[in-house]
């Protein structure tokens, strides 16, 4: 594997959703997050690294060292059973050799950690990649749309059907949200995990291509807007996070009292490289 970043790094991602779910809450008949105090969008860390792990999936073929730990019906006892047998030691001896072995092999451990303190306990990782909750730049207006299906599952909802009714069902969407979500690396913890200058490439692609292989009818249109990442020239960092997110801003660039339909009703302000503080770097990647 290669050497662990050496450089801590923040980044500001923009990502938008037009006639879709992007998030759905399943507390509330999977209506599109929300803050209720607000009303503005909510999308999790959890369902954005899941598109991440998907990503990474797709174009490594979900193999080492960049296989995928959390997926769809993954016995997590089994997996860890693998990192002892591939070191040839007995289970749950000497899980610092199993812990550095998940690392090493699966990419979403040495990106965002992992808690494998099950029956075959591999430890716990502290991941350097972290994301906050994705929130949406104004707030938006979920619409429950109702649909009908034309076929039916049984013969006795056919006979019943004769009349004309079909059945109905409820889709959620959002008309249109620009999101925003804001994420730290930690050159500290990469250092514990194994992250690499090719993993953290591999993560700037996920970010910028992931919505392309995750569409599907409920999700409507959901693109990748602006990725503008900061990069420390330290291990521990030169400014803190907090005031280099606030150097990228998004403002309407139409009326606002009409409700924002695409991206080019925003504008966004990336700071440049003259107004940066001494010791960070600012790229634009997307």
């Amino acid at each position: 594997m290669s050497e662990a970043i050496k450089n801590r790094y923040e980044f500001v991602y923009l990502f938008d959703v037009e006639d879709g779910n992007p998030n759905g809450d399943p507390d509330a008949g999977n209506m599109p997050r929300l803050d209720p105090e607000t009303n503005h969008g909510l999308v999790t860390d959890v369902c954005l690294k899941r598109k991440v792990r998907n990503y990474v999936a797709i174009s490594k073929r979900d193999e080492s060292p960049f296989k995928i730990y959390v997926k769809e019906k993954a016995v997590l006892n089994n997996v860890h059973k693998s990192a002892y047998d591939a070191l040839k030691i007995e289970v749950n001896k000497e899980q610092e050799k199993a812990r550095w072995w998940m690392c090493q092999n699966f990419y979403d451990v040495r990106a965002f950690g992992a808690v494998m303190t099950t029956d075959v306990n591999c430890g716990q990782v502290s991941g350097p990649v972290q994301l906050c909750f994705g929130k949406s730049i104004e707030p938006i207006t979920p619409l429950e749309v109702s649909i009908t299906r034309m076929a039916v599952t049984t013969e006795k909802e056919s006979a019943s059907q004769e009349g004309g009714n079909r059945t109905m069902g409820r889709k959620h969407i959002v008309p249109y949200g620009l999101y925003r979500t804001e994420g730290f690396i930690s050159a500290h913890f990469a250092e514990k995990t194994g992250f690499s200058e090719d993993d953290l490439s591999l993560l700037w692609q996920a970010l910028t291509n992931m919505f392309d292989h995750d569409h599907s009818a409920a999700r409507g249109k959901m693109s990748a807007r602006k990725l503008v990442v900061f990069k420390h020239d330290t291990l521990l960092g030169n400014a803190p996070a907090h005031k280099l997110f606030d150097l990228v801003k998004v403002a309407r660039a139409t009326d606002s009292k009409i409700p924002a339909r695409a991206y080019s009703d925003y504008v966004v302000s990336v700071p440049k490289k003259t107004d940066m503080p001494q010791g960070v770097q600012v790229t634009d990647m997307l």
